[in-house]
């Protein structure tokens, strides 16, 4: 009866789960209305406070200015003084059905602003951006103008604004091998001497890989052929330098030998939009070179990253090697990229991963290890999570992901809204904000949510009938028809793949491709709907069990480990007189471990350091917390520290050879954090004569209080050239350091772990445990006393006992049954710190990080 009741209650309990899934037109309505009044909200308040500044401010209320602000190195090369967010939302403004916003927005682009300042730019940012802002809107409103009734007085301004765009941004692409500069000044091009750019020598896979869309679309929307052949130059140049043996290409290539910079090759950042613009380069284009080129490289994709609901980063020339334990947010767009080729369950795999995440930290945070926990904890607003769920709600119809959508929606002004618009967070684990709200955010995140919440026939627009741009900038496909491709731009053709499947030469509708049946994404979700533990308590096996290669009945095997150590006992002997609780477990067998403890301190924990300052006025008294680097001089080991003064490294980000090395010379560099990894700007400082340096991050407003210390890590190659002490400060700290340079110009400091700082009383080390595994011989515990203290783990009776054992001494009256995750009552309270549980937990969220 009791079952009965049981299994009645669970299909009820499912049932109404199921309802629940599902939503009502009103409540489609409902958050349709409420994406609007967010949304007029952001644009609202960046046209009311910052424009015609680039972006908002959202917590100061104001506009942030090139050269206005304080520098935040690459993060800076995407403001151009272009009016880059009004430019970034034009399109968005006409799907959201604003079109009397759009007009008047269209105007103000037309007659406020300019594109030809003295300001180096990012040749990616503005590209995808300011470029694919222009084409998108100029195609909305040549689309009003020819319904009638609206924008009769246009006559393609937006067309030509885009055409000098990108004819200033050509000067890029003049390189020997084709690759584009990664920067660009908008009125001097690239070698000009008032340029202050053409000294790089490396750019990254996506920014030389992701001008297809937009160079394409402008050569077929004006007739100037020369933007498309130089955007196909630069794909077959990557395509050339893949690696032949994995088809996997790097993340970083040298723009002049195009070799390889850095080898690590994933789908996330660095590489990304590189394979989206292969796939919806053949969308857009009708070419097929493009698609046989991206299904390779999809091949190889699905063969060594995508380890369902994992996309790993391998090296590209040993791709079964993982080169990292983490992975990074932009990888979320993927998802929506497996929709458009067709393959929809790795693609729900991944996309549930990343909500159990977002489930976990509220957003995303920049990168996640594998075990999900924070790695970089910052989230800038990004949209890919919501495109992947709008492709994914579209391919199946199935109405969980637009509640996916709702939490987003609610996620975004529970934590993000501000009173002056919606504010970056910089760390999802204190919610503490960051005073930036990107283009990015009102360019696409609106756009995908207020997609997936609308019906077709609620549109102004045929959405079919356009490919969205890695910016969400809507192109019309009907480029490959209706406007001739441009001569002389026949690309280097390659061998179709030998294993073709259905979507290998199609293009997957998302209305048919699953329609109308939720079930089919549900039985692929459910296997990691508490991939992280959130949302289910945990509930122990009744066996824990190791499955070995084993026969049934074969006793070779069983003799062969036998001699190695392992003593196995069938579970029938081990559980004899409990078989009514046990189900029969044939051919398992009750492996027995026996641990040595030892105390040692604490391995993992990030040590901190310090910055002191020694020098008058400030005698010691000023002590900055600082975080330690895994290459270089370990400080640990130097019982004084390093002392010397301080010099700002010339450039600052330290990302190129130093000008006044003399300077240098014998002294602590400081040097910003940005635009290379920390171990470029190393060598180069090391190089300049530099006896220690300390790196200041270019965030604003981070703090050693509110964010956790990490350890700074290399690129994955040698570092044992690198001999110099490094230690970084957060913003805030950096920020006095450089204060106290720029008022008493001479400033001597010291650098030390924090425990050695002078005029501060040692502190003892956090005592942790370390425990060694050892296989007991047969019978050892049972004949004899163990050496030394040791702990023994027994996997029997539904439960996992641990008892900690003394020479021969017992505990009287035997071991008792421990809570869940805990010792028995006999384990000391340095015991406790190695449980299962505090061992595995134990600075998770202070993993190394390798960000430049």
């Amino acid at each position: 009866m009791l079952l009965s009741t049981l299994l009645i209650t669970s299909l009820l309990g499912w049932a109404r789960c199921q309802e629940s899934q599902s939503m009502t037109p009103e409540e489609k309505t409902v958050i349709r209305d409420q994406i609007i009044e967010m949304f007029d909200h952001a644009y609202g308040s960046y046209m009311k406070y910052a424009y015609p500044a680039d972006e908002l401010m959202p917590l100061s209320c104001r506009g942030r200015v090139r050269g206005q602000e304080p520098n935040r190195g690459d993060i800076d090369d995407s403001l151009g003084k272009f009016s880059l967010t009004l430019i970034d939302t034009l399109d968005t403004l006409v799907v959201l059905n604003k079109l009397d916003e759009f007009e008047d927005a269209v105007r103000k682009a037309m007659t406020d602003v300019r594109l030809d300042n003295d300001v180096v730019v990012s040749v990616f940012e503005t590209n995808i951006r300011v470029l694919g802002g222009l084409l998108g809107a100029h195609v909305m409103a040549d689309l009003l103008r020819q319904r009638g009734g609206r924008m009769q007085w246009y006559r393609d301004e937006l067309l030509h604004m885009a055409k000098e765009l990108g004819h200033r941004l050509l000067p890029a692409f003049n390189t020997t091998s084709g690759l584009p500069y990664p920067k660009v000044n908008l009125r001097y091009g690239v070698l000009n001497p008032l340029s202050r750019t053409g000294t790089e020598s490396d750019t990254c896979t996506a920014c030389a890989g992701t001008m297809i869309l937009e160079f394409a679309a402008l050569s077929r929307l004006s007739g100037d052929s020369i933007f498309e052949e130089h955007a196909r130059k630069a794909l077959d140049v990557l395509w050339q330098r893949r690696q032949k043996g994995s088809d996997l290409v790097g993340t970083v290539i040298n723009i002049h030998n195009e070799e390889w910079v850095r080898r690590e090759s994933g789908v996330g950042a660095g590489i990304d939009s590189y394979y989206e613009y292969l796939m919806k380069a053949y969308i857009l284009l009708g070419d097929n070179v493009f698609l046989d080129r991206f299904n390779i490289h999809y091949s190889a994709i699905m063969k060594y990253i995508s380890q369902p609901p994992l996309l790993l980063n391998v090296h590209m020339h040993n791709p079964t090697v993982s080169v990292r334990s983490w992975m990074d947010s932009l990888l979320a767009f993927f998802p929506g990229l497996q929709v458009l080729r067709g393959d929809l369950k790795p693609a729900i795999e991944t996309h549930e991963m990343l909500y159990q995440v977002t489930k976990q930290h509220k957003f995303l945070p920049e990168a996640f290890t594998t075990e999900f926990r924070v790695h970089w904890g910052q989230h800038l607003l990004r949209p890919e999570f919501a495109e992947s769920t709008y492709y994914l709600y579209k391919a199946t119809g199935d109405p969980y992901y637009l509640r996916v959508g709702q939490s987003i929606v609610e996620k975004l002004n529970a934590y993000a809204r501000v009173p002056c618009g919606f504010a970056a967070v910089q760390d999802v684990r204190t919610g503490t904000h960051e005073d930036r709200m990107d283009s990015f955010f009102l360019a696409e995140m609106f756009k995908y949510l207020y997609l997936l919440f609308t019906d077709k026939s609620q549109l102004p627009i045929d959405i079919d009938d356009y490919i969205f741009t890695t910016e969400a900038h809507l192109l019309p496909v009907s480029l490959s028809t209706t406007q001739p491709p441009c001569r002389g731009n026949n690309t280097e053709t390659v061998p179709v793949s030998k294993e073709e499947d259905l979507f290998t030469h199609t293009c997957p509708s998302m209305e048919t491709l699953f329609p109308n049946n939720p079930s089919f994404a549900k039985t692929i979700r459910d296997s990691y709907k508490y991939l992280t533990g959130v949302g289910r308590a945990f509930h122990p096996l009744p066996i824990r069990e190791i499955e070995l290669p084993l026969h049934d009945n074969g006793m070779e095997p069983v003799e062969f480990l036998k001699s190695m150590g392992i003593s196995l006992t069938p579970l029938n002997e081990v559980f004899a007189g409990h078989s009514g609780s046990l189900k029969e477990h044939k051919g398992v067998y009750r492996v027995k471990l026996v641990a040595e403890v030892s105390h040692t301190a604490e391995e993992d924990e990030v040590m901190p350091h310090v910055v002191q300052l020694i020098s008058p006025p400030f005698l010691g008294r000023t002590v900055l917390t600082a975080g330690p680097a895994k290459f270089g001089l370990d400080l640990t080991k130097q019982e004084h520290g390093v002392k010397g003064s301080i010099v700002k490294a010339s450039p600052y980000t330290a990302c190129e050879p130093i000008d006044g090395a003399v300077d240098l010379k014998g002294h602590i560099a400081l040097a910003l954090r940005g635009e290379c990894m920390f171990v470029v700007k190393a060598r180069w400082l090391q190089q300049a004569g530099a006896i220690g340096v300390i790196f200041i991050d270019h965030r604003e407003g981070s703090n050693s209080q509110d964010t956790p210390l990490f350890q700074m890590v290399g690129d994955g190659d040698s570092t044992k050239d690198i001999t110099l002490p490094f230690v970084f400060l957060f913003s805030r700290e950096g920020a006095v350091l450089t204060a106290a340079l720029e008022e008493h110009h001479n400033v001597d400091v010291l650098l030390l772990p924090k425990e050695r700082q002078l005029g501060h009383d040692k502190t003892e080390k956090p005592v942790g445990m370390n425990i060694k595994l050892r296989l007991a011989e047969d019978g050892e515990l049972e004949d004899g006393p163990a050496r030394g203290p040791t702990l023994e783990f027994v996997l029997e009776n539904q439960e996992l006992f641990l008892k900690e054992e003394e020479e021969e001494e017992e505990e009287p009256g035997g071991p008792q049954k421990p809570q869940q995750g805990q010792f028995g009552s006999k384990a000391s309270d340095q015991s406790k710190q190695c449980s299962a549980d505090s061992s595995q937990s134990a600075n998770s969220d202070r993993g190394p990080d390798a960000s430049p």
